[in-house]
């Protein structure tokens, strides 16, 4: 028996400035990586964008978004609902892909019920959609519920060494996603209606 070379596994990162600046081939260099992350993006940008998504046909989508919601004042129901919409329409679209979402982080304090109200909800979906959940906030909040100062220089965006703390939170967590069973069976339950 020869060596076997299997193809790298296609990612999907999805997401907004905290994402698109990750140095993905690096930190995955197992995996093909796409980067469909871009600073700024919302909830809406990410469902304007899904197509694009499903059309690179990734093995796994780690997707990390909401946080730009909050900052132009949406509520947390409407990006909890969109989030849930893109998370719905890529199960159906990519019934065996491995779904992979991250609480929204931390970020200044006043930001904190919000944030945490909103992951409350996306936790709670994930399994819907049987999606994996990575719950960032114990390794990154303060007892205040902000970004620990020592990960940000700016109370929203990652350091150096924010990016270290994200890393050993993601990669355990990618490592788990890829023990799941295959995921192929289609779904049955939901009955979520696209907003018009």
């Amino acid at each position: 028996m020869g060596e076997q070379h299997d193809p790298k596994r296609k990612i999907a990162f999805v997401g907004d400035s905290i994402t698109a600046n990750g140095d993905w081939d690096a930190w995955f260099p197992d995996a093909e990586s796409t980067n469909f992350a871009v600073p700024g993006y919302t909830s809406d940008d990410v469902l304007a964008q899904i197509d694009d998504i499903v059309a690179a046909q990734p093995e796994e989508i780690l997707m990390l978004v909401g946080t730009n919601d909050l900052g132009m004042r949406r509520s947390v129901e409407h990006l909890v609902r969109n989030i849930e919409v893109a998370l719905v329409h890529l199960r159906r679209e990519l019934p065996g892909v491995r779904l992979l979402l991250q609480s929204i982080m931390p970020r200044t304090a006043e930001f904190a019920p919000a944030i945490q109200g909103a992951n409350i909800h996306l936790r709670q979906f994930c399994s819907t959609v049987r999606a994996h959940y990575l719950d960032l906030w114990p390794s990154m909040a303060t007892e205040e519920g902000a970004l620990r100062s020592e990960l940000t220089d700016d109370g929203l965006h990652l350091s150096p060494t924010g990016y270290e703390v994200w890393l050993d939170e993601l990669l355990p967590a990618v490592e788990r996603l890829r023990d799941l069973p295959p995921m192929s069976r289609p779904i049955q339950a939901i009955r979520l209606s696209e907003p018009s």
